[in-house]
């Protein structure tokens, strides 16, 4: 559909513009039925997707470090049984060996889950933002006389002019600011890194 050109008429000297009635709408961009929105960019670029980058960064370095650290001890405790394979006997090392892989087995369940905790925790962040902006986009569709929102990212050529992602993420910091963050984890927060497992005690071996 092509759009109509609007002749721009000049007014006299000493003529007022004629404001908006009531009933108008003022608008910041162009009046158009189908507009468009970056969703990754509206919240990646919003204060509220920011903050939850923000705080999720901090859990995940907190995470690697806190992994990095239990792999580091693991090896040592590896390294001290495999030291005292030649003073046990085969049973003995057995039972060890098993108990140790068991206990490795249980530290990467407990470690995967926490990852798979913060990942979850984004999902949900994302969801509630989007619940969030839901009202100012509405408001948004109503004052240029849209009637439809589509992703920029499904568009295959548009006009530039029909984006409101700018102008949504200016009216989102407006109205929302930061907002409430990441939500409280499932599982339990992420254990800070000198909260690693202790070391199971290496029994004597008898002479």
């Amino acid at each position: 559909m092509s759009a109509t050109a609007v002749p721009v008429i000049a007014q006299p000297a000493g003529v007022q513009s004629i404001p908006p009635s009531l009933g108008q709408a003022v608008t910041d961009g162009p009046i158009s039925p189908i507009l468009t929105i970056d969703q990754d960019r509206l919240f990646q670029g919003s204060l509220y997707g920011k903050q939850v980058a923000e705080e999720l960064e901090a859990l995940s370095n907190h995470l690697a470090v806190e992994n990095r650290g239990i792999e580091a001890q693991l090896t040592q405790e590896e390294r001290a049984l495999t030291a005292l394979r030649p003073s046990l006997t085969p049973q003995e090392f057995t039972a060890r060996a098993d108990a140790f892989d068991a206990r490795v087995e249980d530290i990467r369940r407990r470690q995967d889950a926490k990852g798979r905790d913060l990942a979850r925790r984004h999902d949900l962040a994302r969801a509630a933002f989007i619940q969030s902006v839901l009202p100012v986009l509405s408001a948004m569709m109503r004052e240029r006389g849209a009637v439809a929102i589509l992703n920029a990212q499904a568009i295959f050529l548009s006009f530039g002019t029909i984006d409101i992602t700018d102008a949504a993420i200016e009216r989102l910091d407006e109205r929302i600011g930061a907002g409430p963050g990441l939500p409280l984890p499932e599982s339990g927060e992420v254990a800070p890194p000198d909260d690693t497992p202790d070391p199971a005690p290496t029994p004597p071996v008898s002479p």
